[in-house]
């Protein structure tokens, strides 16, 4: 027996749903062949799927200066494992695996980047990321300093800690509803695609 999507009331099928949201998640479905629990979750309240899928989109596909996707989701998987949320350290692990085609990378910072195979570069921008995420987040000169040392620009600040507060706001969700993640992400960068 699967576990229940949600503690909270989930369409009966995603046809009932408003025209907007029912094409978002046929659009993710044919990309990856099923649909994340998190958007039928979402769905509960269609003006806040809208409004955080409008806020995640324009932190994560948005162009960065220097931020590749690979980064970004480095940064909601180490939140996210420190904010203990299972649904986000699966489903962008399987993100960074792909963007980074490293089987074992996602594994390694979601349990400590400090000890982790990455760079310089990596770990100060994840020591930001769980500053901003967890701690007081105030960008002070000595953090400016570390980071553009690092190579960052100050758009890539932002983005860096924009992206650890956004996904707070999601695992807390996540943790809400006691959503699970599709067994789908477990598998995904870690086994070749069918085709």
């Amino acid at each position: 027996m699967s576990a229940p999507i949600s503690r909270f009331p989930i369409p009966e099928s995603i046809h009932d749903l408003p025209d907007d949201l029912r094409d978002a998640m046929l659009a993710v479905q044919e990309k990856a062949g099923f649909v994340p629990n998190v958007f039928l979750m979402l769905a509960h309240r269609p003006a806040e799927f809208r409004a955080f899928f409008a806020y995640h989109d324009a932190l994560m596909e948005r162009e960065s200066d220097t931020l590749t996707k690979a980064e970004k989701e480095m940064i909601v998987v180490a939140t996210s494992a420190r904010n203990r949320c299972l649904y986000c350290v699966v489903a962008h692990g399987a993100l960074v695996r792909i963007y980074s085609k490293d089987p074992l990378l996602a594994d390694q910072v979601a349990i400590n980047h400090r000890t982790a195979p990455i760079s310089e570069r990596h770990r100060v921008m994840l020591d930001f990321a769980l500053y901003c995420g967890l701690e007081v987040g105030e960008l002070t000169d000595e953090w400016e300093a570390r980071l553009k040392t690092a190579g960052f620009t100050h758009d890539d600040i932002w983005d860096i800690g924009a992206i650890a507060a956004f996904f707070g706001l999601s695992n807390r969700l996540v943790t809400l509803t006691g959503t699970p993640p599709n067994e789908e992400f477990y598998l995904m960068g870690r086994v070749p695609r069918e085709k």
